[in-house]
């Protein structure tokens, strides 16, 4: 059976117990090892693993990034976990779970540089890359072994192998031979995990898990499949297709495919932004209308300021916000025509919110850009029922020139300042 050390990056036809090179045990084998080309990287816990290292003192304390005591966490270290603190916990619970944790806010123009510094690696092997946040991508290396003269799994092991040593944190790879099932063995053996799914043992692996390994599963899709008795994806692959079309429409049919292994995506290193958005949770929770539309606009201003650096406009508006018992709701609008202003985001976030019937308290809010377009560079003219439209598009304008030559602070409006008080 082909084997790798994943230490020293030596190749067996057969695998021994312990590298007989460097005499370590991180020996990789799978019948497949050698001609699987997809693969999904995910670096350990990325943000609390950057926070390690540039802090050699929290090596062994547990770390929490993460909102205050009442934001959230956006990811936390294995010691953490441990004490069963996990993302997107409410911060008083996590602390609860681990009183000893270190917390600390999120740098994240600093994880972004060594997002960078990965994605450069990661460059070297393969042009198809497809980021799907700052720690994780998957790589298509079909026809790369002619190129850097090593195998697919050779290479993800000597990348991840450069992670470490040259960016110190650590990642987990998955390699197969489609995107689901990648991304799925990423996950089996974190951290510093190397995990193989070959196209022999898809359906076997597949046969037994429940419905909610399947992408775009979450409560609402898992409790009308648990509904129609669908618990297990050997429950989706013996209803069949076509019932499952009828059942659930194209949403049953994707996952149809997804019970059997099936995913024809490409690794697409231009897959569109679907949307663009800010939020925040508040150190309180907020009634007063004129406190959260203060919010709303500050929000608006930073989803804003990252749609004209993407260069993008959105066709959608969406608010969001939760509620004091942490449960959801939004709300979307259909834009007259595509925008990338503040202005516009927050005029159409105080509609969505004076229309809203509930009066709160919220905990957090947020709005957003979505149905993304290349932006066309016109700016609304106004009409009858907004005259000053075409004026205040000019204002934004004329602010976005003076903050690109003095800086982000250089102007502020007076419902921004608000904010801080």
């Amino acid at each position: 059976m082909p084997a790798l050390c994943r230490d020293c990056l030596t190749s067996f036809d057969t695998a021994p117990a312990r590298c007989p090179r460097c005499g370590r045990p991180r020996i990789l084998s799978h019948p497949e090892l050698f001609s699987l080309p997809i693969a999904h990287i995910d670096c350990d816990s990325f943000y609390a693993s950057v926070e390690k290292r540039d802090n050699p003192e929290l090596s062994s304390r547990p770390v929490i990034v993460g909102g205050g005591t009442r934001g959230v966490v956006s990811t936390c270290c294995y010691v953490a976990r441990i004490s069963g603190v996990r993302s997107a916990m409410p911060m008083f619970q996590a602390l609860k779970l681990c009183p000893e944790a270190v917390v600390i806010r999120p740098r994240m123009a600093h994880y972004a540089e060594v997002s960078a510094r990965i994605r450069a690696l990661m460059a070297a092997l393969t042009p198809l890359i497809e980021p799907l946040s700052l720690d994780e991508a998957f790589l298509d290396l079909t026809g790369t072994e002619r190129l850097h003269n090593a195998p697919p799994a050779l290479l993800m092991a000597r990348l991840a192998r450069q992670i470490e040593t040259e960016i110190g944190v650590t990642a987990s790879v998955g390699l197969s031979h489609n995107k689901f099932l990648a991304k799925i063995a990423s996950d089996l053996d974190k951290p510093r995990g190397f995990s193989v799914i070959g196209r022999a043992e898809t359906e076997g692996f597949l046969r037994d898990k429940p419905v909610s390994l399947l992408w775009g599963v979450g409560a609402a899709t898992r409790a009308a499949l648990g509904r129609a008795g669908l618990r297990t994806l050997a429950d989706i692959r013996r209803t069949g297709r076509d019932q499952m079309l009828r059942r659930f429409g194209t949403q049953g049919t994707r996952l149809w495919h997804l019970a059997h292994g099936e995913d024809h995506r490409r690794v697409n290193p231009n897959e569109p932004i679907k949307s663009v958005s800010n939020e925040t949770t508040f150190a309180q929770d907020i009634e007063d209308r004129e406190e959260l539309k203060t919010q709303l606009w500050i929000m608006a201003e930073k989803a804003a300021a990252r749609m004209k650096a993407k260069g993008l406009e959105g066709r959608t508006a969406t608010l969001k916000l939760r509620r004091a018992d942490f449960s959801a709701l939004s709300r979307q609008m259909q834009l007259e025509e595509p925008s990338q202003l503040a202005d516009t985001l927050y005029r159409e976030g105080t509609r969505l919110l004076d229309a809203l019937p509930e009066r709160g308290p919220f905990r957090l809010i947020g709005i957003g850009y979505s149905d993304l377009t290349t932006a066309s560079g016109r700016d609304p003219v106004g009409d009858l029922l907004d005259p000053q439209a075409r004026a205040r598009a000019g204002a934004e304008r004329a602010a976005d020139k003076i903050r690109a030559k003095f800086g982000s602070d250089a102007i502020r409006t007076g419902r921004s300042l608000r904010g801080e008080d």
